[in-house]
Formats: structure tokens, C-alpha cells, sequence
């Protein structure tokens, strides 16, 4: 590979995990605009294997919308990613798959949770009223590189485990 190649490989990369991650702030965040804008025009998800819907990006992004309401505080963390770039001869084509773990804990709503407990710092200071709950699984990303960048054109789900403590 030559430096140019090498150069055009990082950057991809940094690309790729920046839509990775812009991902988990969206979903977190409950900011279903840029949910979607994440995704390509035939972009799709898959979330049936944690009880949810697989369809287009916009749907699943409706159903994320009134599903995540049920949780005020969502911390997603995603991690031991996997980049795999296709080769075009010898340089990075316009295909990306990533696969990565990811472990997602957050809080039921409860009666009168606003997201924060006493305190204002989640639970730590006060008293908590609704109960944890923490999936974990794997991602598989599949991107493509497009006029405004890479973006999803699918995400599938595969939750391994998931617990709920009071």
C-alpha cells in the first residue's frame, strides 16, 4: 500500500467510527433526526432479536422514538470495534461492515422520573425509585460511502443477555 492508500484508510476508519458512535448519541439522546440521517435512503435495521421491529431506518426510528420513552436514562457503550474495509485492489472500496459489543444499561421510568434522581445525579444521592435495566449483545454495521459521507445501510441487533435489578 502506498502512503496515500494508508492515509485514505485512517480516514475512513475515523469516518466510519464517528457514524459508530454517532449511533449510540442518537439513540441515546432520543434524537431520532439524527438517527435517521445516520442511514442511507434504503438503509434498514433489525432489532427482533431484543423483541423489536427489522424494517426501514425511518420505521424503526418511529418505533425507537416511542419504545426508549419507557427509559429516561440510556447510557450506550459500544465497544471492541471491528472495521473490516472492502479492498478494491488494494485500496479501500465504498463498503465498510463493523461488528461491536455493546453493553446498554438504563432506567425504567418510574412514577414522577424526570431522568435524574435526587440529587440531580442519577441515583447516587437519592433514592431509587424505578428499576435498571441492562441489555448487552453485539452490533453488525453495514455501511456504505455516499455523496454526504458513510452512513448505515444496516444495523442488526443481537442481544445475548439482559437483566433488570431494582
Amino acid at each position: 500500500m502506498t502512503q496515500r492508500v494508508n492515509l485514505a484508510t485512517v480516514m475512513d476508519r475515523l469516518a466510519i467510527d464517528e457514524v459508530v458512535t454517532g449511533y449510540a448519541v442518537a439513540v441515546d439522546d432520543g434524537d431520532w433526526a439524527a438517527y435517521r440521517a445516520l442511514f442511507t435512503a434504503a438503509g434498514r435495521a433489525d432489532y427482533s432479536s431484543a423483541g423489536g421491529i427489522a424494517g426501514p431506518s425511518g420505521e424503526v426510528a418511529d418505533w425507537l422514538a416511542r419504545t426508549m420513552a419507557r427509559f429516561p436514562v440510556r447510557q450506550h457503550l459500544i465497544v471492541n470495534r471491528l472495521i473490516r474495509l472492502e479492498d478494491v485492489g488494494g485500496s479501500p472500496g465504498d463498503r465498510a461492515e463493523v461488528r461491536a459489543d455493546f453493553l446498554n444499561p438504563m432506567r425504567l421510568a418510574g412514577a414522577g422520573d424526570t431522568g435524574a434522581e435526587a440529587g440531580g445525579d442519577g441515583g447516587a444521592a437519592g433514592a431509587v425509585t424505578s428499576p435498571n435495566f441492562v441489555a448487552a449483545g453485539r452490533y453488525d454495521f453495514a455501511l456504505e460511502r455516499t455523496a454526504d459521507g458513510w452512513r448505515l445501510a444496516r444495523v442488526t441487533v443481537q442481544e445475548k443477555w439482559r437483566h433488570i435489578s431494582a
